[in-house]
């Protein structure tokens, strides 16, 4: 089971890297200082959008528990 662990953890580590590149960004880097010019309500998920950030959630908490095995086995 060790031995599996690095492969799983890679594995997790990339879908969950594509999860996040392919999530939609509604604030640009300019609103992170200030200077966002977004006059747009609050953004709601739906449909695919929605499924994706889901996703990206279970595989993060894959990702951190695989991590933590690896921590309580090694």
């Amino acid at each position: 089971m060790l031995q599996i662990l690095p492969y799983i953890q890679v594995a997790l580590s990339i879908l969950l890297v594509a999860g996040i590149l392919l999530q939609r960004s509604e604030e640009g880097l300019g609103s992170a200082f200030g200077g966002g010019d977004s006059v747009s309500g609050k953004f709601s998920r739906r449909g695919l959008e929605n499924l994706l950030f889901k996703g990206t959630v279970v595989i993060a908490i894959l990702f951190a528990a695989s991590a933590f095995a690896t921590l309580l086995l090694s």
